[in-house]
């Protein structure tokens, strides 16, 4: 199980990214395809890296939110 974040990007898509995995990042044109892309980002992002024999980091994300 990873975490994502979801935000409505600069350009009309909405940005997805996967924090516990540097760099792992998709959008999509609607929030539900970019949870969509974000999954396969993930899996392909992981089955890379037992490709390569190399560890798979562990879920540290945690969320705060602030009010301002």
């Amino acid at each position: 199980m990873r975490q994502a974040v979801i935000y409505p990007g600069e350009d009309g898509y909405w940005v997805a990214e996967c924090p516990s995995l540097k760099g792992c990042i998709s959008q999509g044109k609607t929030k539900e395809e970019a949870i969509h892309n974000i999954r396969d980002a993930i899996d392909l992002y992981i089955s890379a890296l037992k490709d390569d024999n190399l560890p798979i980091p562990k879920e540290t994300f945690d969320l705060l939110t602030v009010v301002v």
